[in-house]
């Protein structure tokens, strides 16, 4: 089920070779493994892409996709979990980010108003990067690694259950009967 769900959203091959920007990359395209999802190469992709995302970085899909690259994964999957941090979802996820470094650090969060001046960025973002950069390790480890098993066990599952339903299921071993 996730590979046919997968599938419906991937771009075909054929399309991603004559995208005027791919060009340059057109023979790691024909690598199947950067394309064409499977269980373990969807679930490190998704773990990759959830890193990124938790990252306050410039051009997160751009690291993603090199990593992915580099490891030889789903770049799709890789590039398009980075957009858990979207425009809207941005803020919340790095205040929550900030929180949690504040708090493992015990450091005081104070009272500061975010104003988007270079004034600020220099004189509160040396105060805060500490807990950030805390925060923002123990989120995007935690999320690249439970992405990373929630993805690999639904995909199990669903085969499983797959299997399950063919006709020949009762020939299984009852050890593996229990999904």
């Amino acid at each position: 089920m996730p590979r046919k769900i997968i599938k419906r959203y991937m771009p075909h091959p054929d399309a991603l070779k004559r995208q005027w920007y791919l060009r340059p990359f057109n023979a790691l395209l024909h690598d199947p493994a950067l394309i064409f999802p499977n269980r373990r190469n969807a679930s490190k992709a998704l773990a990759i892409g959830l890193f990124f995302a938790l990252l306050p970085i410039p051009f997160q899909m751009v690291a993603a996709a090199m990593v992915a690259l580099w490891l030889r994964v789903n770049i799709p999957i890789a590039v398009g979990s980075v957009w858990l941090t979207n425009p809207v979802t941005m803020g919340p996820i790095y205040y929550a980010e900030y929180r949690l470094g504040a708090w493992l650090l015990d450091a005081p969060t104070g009272d500061w108003q975010f104003e988007l001046s270079w004034r600020w960025l220099t004189e509160e973002a040396a105060r805060i990067w500490e807990p950030m950069l805390a925060g923002t390790l123990v989120f995007a480890v935690v999320a690249a690694g439970l992405g990373y098993v929630i993805l690999n066990r639904v995909w199990m599952v669903s085969v499983m259950r797959r299997y399950r339903e063919r006709p020949h299921f009762t020939s299984l071993p009852k050890g593996l009967r229990k999904y």
